[in-house]
C-alpha cells in the first residue's frame, strides 16, 4: 500500500530511478567518446550536441514528484487505496479496481522514474474521476468528455494486446485517459469537481 505516510519512501525511491535518465559520457580506447543515454519508444535520437547539454543540466522530474506527492493523498482523501502489486488484468502497468476502490500499480513502473509513474497514476487517477461521474467510486466509469487526441505513445499503448478484447467503451474509457494522463494537474481537479471527499 502507498499511503501518505510512506510517500518519503515511494518519492526516494524514484528520485534514485531518475538517475537513470542521465546521460553518460564513456571514454574510448583509441580516444573519443562514447555517448549513452535512455530513450522512451516515441522519443525522437537526440544529436551529440543535446546530450552534452543533457549531461550539463540532466532532467529532475521535480515536478512529477510533486505531482505525485499531490495525487496521492488526494486519492485516499476521496477513499481511494493505491497499491504497488501487480493488477489482475495480465499484462497491465496499473488498473482502476472500482469494486475494491484500489489502484494496482507494478511495482517496476518505480523503476522507470518519476515521468512514468507520475503519468499511470494520473492515468489510473483520471480514471477513478470517470466511476464518481457515473455515481461514485464502486461505480464502472463513465466518459468524462475531456480530449480524446493521442499522442504517439497513446496510440501504441491502445494497439497493446491488453486492450485486444476490450469494448467499445472500455477502449473509449482508455483513450480518454491516454489523451489526457500527462495533464498533471488534471487528475486531482478532477477528484475535487467528481468524487466526495470521504468523512
Amino acid at each position: 500500500m502507498v499511503a501518505s505516510t510512506d510517500l518519503s519512501g515511494l518519492l526516494g525511491q524514484l528520485k534514485l530511478a531518475d538517475q537513470g535518465w542521465r546521460p553518460r559520457a564513456i571514454p574510448l580506447p583509441g580516444g573519443g567518446v562514447r555517448y549513452l543515454y535512455k530513450r522512451r519508444a516515441d522519443d525522437p535520437l537526440l544529436t551529440v550536441a543535446q546530450i552534452k547539454d543533457r549531461l550539463l543540466n540532466p532532467p529532475v522530474f521535480a515536478l512529477e514528484r510533486q505531482a505525485i506527492a499531490s495525487l496521492i493523498p488526494a486519492l485516499e482523501r476521496v477513499g481511494v487505496l493505491v497499491v504497488l502489486g501487480p493488477p489482475i488484468k495480465r499484462g497491465a502497468a496499473a488498473e482502476w479496481d472500482p469494486a475494491a476502490r484500489t489502484i494496482r500499480i507494478q511495482p517496476a513502473v518505480v523503476s522507470n522514474g518519476s515521468a512514468e509513474f507520475a503519468r499511470v497514476l494520473n492515468h489510473e487517477a483520471i480514471h477513478v474521476a470517470q466511476s464518481c461521474l457515473r455515481g461514485g467510486l464502486a461505480a464502472q466509469p463513465k466518459l468524462l468528455g475531456l480530449s480524446t487526441q493521442l499522442d504517439a505513445q497513446g496510440q501504441r499503448h491502445l494497439g497493446d494486446p491488453v486492450y485486444a478484447r476490450a469494448s467499445a467503451l472500455e477502449r473509449a474509457l482508455e483513450t480518454e485517459a491516454y489523451a489526457n494522463q500527462h495533464r498533471l494537474e488534471l487528475a486531482i481537479a478532477l477528484l475535487a469537481s467528481e468524487c466526495r471527499q470521504r468523512r
